[in-house]
């Protein structure tokens, strides 16, 4: 997951999608709101999705992309609980 994050183009995709809530968005959009090329973008998407960090679903013709907000809250904790493991019993305050 942290890989997929560390790619700026990725980065700015999950960050759309985090803000977008639930609803998600359209491929389309994030294209237009990223001045992203479709292609370009359907290869970060892939990657996202690999990583299990958004869903894609179909509504029509579109496909509406989401983030996965279990899998982000799961990361977030695993982060959260293993940061501070070399750290004072206190923890680091994560």
């Amino acid at each position: 997951m942290l890989a997929a994050l560390a790619q700026e183009t990725r980065l700015a995709v999950f960050r759309q999608l985090v803000e977008a809530g639930p609803a998600g968005r359209a491929a389309g959009e994030l294209a237009e709101a990223l001045g992203c090329a479709p292609a370009t973008l359907s290869f970060h998407l892939k990657e996202l999705s690999n990583a299990a960090l958004i869903e894609g679903r179909q509504d029509g013709r579109f496909v509406i992309y989401a983030a996965n907000f279990a899998s982000m809250n799961a990361l977030l904790a695993f982060m959260t609980e293993n940061c501070c493991r070399a750290s004072s019993a206190d923890g680091c305050g994560c």
